[in-house]
């Protein structure tokens, strides 16, 4: 799981805070002839040639104002003192707010990672003063401070926001300097007061624990005959580890009853009439096709969990609405998360989707997983994982090897260096990125956290059990660890601190699946089959579709809630359930030759990471167009160009990166070509 989790700390950096939570300060007390005037005196004063930023700045502190700040005339004042004109003391302004805030922001991001350790960590028992910990946000007053002593104003005068649109236009021509101006101009476009990013932080908080404990036993479930089907112990953290292990059973020993069994375990999650009590406990039996639940031999009545998945969902999107009148251009969370984060419309998003899982491709390539498995497909056949080459090698086989390699942390830790050099890297390179990644066991399934600042290193965590690192906590490690390497080259690699980073978050997604896709290759496992490629593009194209479809759950679930934001957790629910069967109607049930399935809405970042899901098949797109790219090119070489480009818009980036634009038709070609080349 390649998640941000540093999207509070984002909210906090971008969104700037106001000291009144009282809706009627949110007005400006500066007319608009009090704002004409300042315009025409900064012109008058510095010429035409700085009439656009004027205009721009001036407006943008206007809109922001508030009677705390001063009365109009205090505005006027501050606008006359402050406008900078001359090159090089805009410079030297530019380069002075990049080294501070890099400090201020690394070390904000760092007291987060250190708050939040005992939760994302694997460091024995959570006690009440770890969460109390983790739903604190220890940058809730920042930016509310900078707007009070008058930096925040500063910035927005002199470094003026442009809009999507204008970036598209205009940075064409911008060199890496003119894109840290632009960046910086996004930093105060809106001032949100600081008890709503608390209780974001608090939701949010919540949600993250819920869903790191939410472990199933799977050596303590039955079926009707009353057996165990997996190893006494295993503990599958939902909805992650129940995923992988149904991709690990195709082919294995009673392979397809684990598999129904565990395909019922994510329905019961779903529908919520899973028992509360089977839920990280490994006291009790439980069988998920009956749902009964034993205990010392014996039945025993066990309360359902209700509406407790839907309720944390719903404390978020409400933490997140409260935030919507303070952004008056973006005053839903949805419009925030497309326009604003992706920087690509929600509909254009939507649109490539459903084009995707509309692609009567699919159909052709279901055909042929039903003729490889041997019977129709089943609902679960989303994760059939049957055209890689490691689906040929016994995942005993691999456990062994990665267990024995990466007994802990450490171990992964001290091998960092070898496996870019394995990648092509050279030995500085190889050397110094490794020295900025430290590994940590992770208590959830894994993710990668971004360093702020280049003095601190990103972290990579994964599932490490007693035993040594399991091939699929290995799996999860190098995904994650291809984020680490995008979050050290852009960076470290950048002209400025302001263009740190890459478009959106689909970027980082990008990069991390083409490490994955390398994994065997770092166990040194060579892979000769001569349908290798062809098999690949197969398999990418049809773990997309299923990407694509949780996808646009998630998005037609927020649509929902936004028409109904009074709805119970219950109507939630319920609502979640009937888009999720809607979306596999349209889309899948042709394909599998099954209706009203609401499996799509297995997915955990749908209750902990707010409108995330769409960067995972949008970055896989993005990973079939570098990785076409890269084809006979150095891929050490071409990482390290392609992912200094830094924070452009996702159109700037990929014109400089590849050339072309995202789009599904390369990827149609590809899975044309495979398919004859099979037949």
């Amino acid at each position: 799981m390649g998640k941000f989790v540093l999207f509070i700390l984002s909210v906090i950096v971008i969104a700037a805070c106001s000291n009144n939570n009282n809706s009627n300060n949110n007005m400006s007390p500066v007319d608009e002839q009090t704002v004409s005037g300042v315009i025409s005196t900064l012109e008058s004063e510095h010429g035409a040639a700085h009439a656009d930023r004027i205009k721009r700045g001036v407006e943008q502190v206007a809109s922001l104002w508030r009677e705390s700040d001063g009365d109009a005339s205090h505005f006027e004042a501050f606008c006359k003192s402050s406008f900078i004109s001359g090159s090089d003391e805009l410079d030297l302004v530019f380069d002075r707010l990049a080294n501070n805030f890099e400090y201020l922001f690394g070390y904000l991001n760092r007291i987060s990672l250190e708050l939040n350790r005992p939760i994302h960590e694997d460091v024995g028992p959570l006690h009440q003063i770890d969460r109390m910990f983790g739903s604190f946000s220890p940058g809730a007053h920042v930016t509310d401070d900078l707007f009070n002593n008058k930096i925040a104003f500063l910035i927005a005068l002199n470094f003026p926001n442009y809009t999507l649109e204008e970036k598209n236009r205009l940075g064409g021509d911008w060199n890496d300097r003119e894109w840290g101006f632009a960046r910086l101009g996004d930093y105060y476009t809106s001032r949100v007061p600081p008890v709503l990013l608390q209780e974001y932080s608090q939701a949010s908080s919540n949600a993250g624990m819920y869903i790191s404990e939410y472990n199933i036993f799977a050596g303590r479930l039955l079926n009707d005959e009353g057996e165990t089907l997996f190893p006494e112990g295993m503990k599958l953290l939902a909805h992650w580890n129940i995923r992988d292990e149904i991709k690990s059973n195709y082919g294995q020993p009673r392979g397809q009853e684990k598999q129904e069994m565990l395909y019922n375990v994510m329905l019961r999650i779903i529908n919520q009439d899973i028992p509360s009590t089977v839920i990280n406990n490994d006291a009790v039996q439980w069988n998920p096709f009956s749902n009964e639940v034993v205990a010392n031999g014996e039945t025993i009545d066990a309360e359902p969990e209700g509406t407790v998945r839907y309720s944390h969902l719903n404390n978020i999107f409400t933490a997140l609405k409260n935030m919507d009148p303070y952004y008056p251009e973006a005053d839903t969370y949805i419009k925030r998360s497309f326009d604003r984060g992706m920087e690509i419309p929600q509909e254009e998003v939507e649109d490539l989707f459903r084009e995707y899982v509309s692609s009567p491709l699919l159909k052709e390539v279901a055909a042929l997983i039903s003729e490889r498995v041997g019977r129709p497909l089943r609902p679960y056949d989303l994760w059939y994982d049957g055209f890689k080459a490691r689906s040929s090698i016994s995942e005993d086989d691999l456990d062994k090897i990665t267990k024995s390699r990466y007994p802990d942390a450490e171990a992964m830790n001290r091998d960092l260096p070898r496996m870019l050099a394995d990648l092509g890297f050279d030995k500085g390179n190889a050397e110094f990125i490794g020295s900025k990644v430290d590994v940590d066991a992770a208590r959830g399934s894994g993710h990668a956290w971004r360093a702020s600042m280049r003095s601190k290193p990103s972290h990579l965590r994964t599932r490490i059990g007693s035993d040594g690192m399991d091939y699929k906590g290995y799996n999860i490690a190098v995904h994650e660890f291809g984020h680490n390497v995008e979050q050290t080259i852009s960076v470290h690699m950048v002209d400025n601190y302001f263009v740190n980073g890459i478009p959106n978050t689909a970027f980082t997604e990008a990069l991390a699946f083409m490490f994955q896709a390398r994994d065997l290759e770092l166990l040194g496992i060579e892979e000769n089959d001569p349908m290798k490629e062809h098999l690949d593009v197969l398999d990418f194209f049809w773990n997309n579709y299923e990407m694509m479809g949780v996808s646009l759950v998630d998005m037609n679930v927020w649509k929902w809630m936004y028409n109904n934001p009074d709805a119970t957790p219950e109507e939630l629910k319920e609502a979640v359930v009937e888009i999720a069967t809607d979306i596999w109607n349209d889309y899948f049930a042709e394909t599998f030759g099954e209706r009203d399935i609401p499996l799509l809405a297995i997915y955990s970042h749908m209750i902990q990471s707010p409108l995330y899901l769409s960067n995972y098949p949008y970055g896989r797109l993005i990973m079939f167009q570098l990785e076409e790219y890269i084809a006979g090119r150095d891929f050490a070489d071409e990482t390290l160009r392609i992912f200094s480009l830094g924070q452009l818009t996702p159109r700037h980036w990929m014109d400089r990166a590849v050339g072309e634009q995202i789009s599904n038709r390369p990827m149609f070609y590809a899975v044309e070509s495979a398919l004859s080349a099979l037949r």
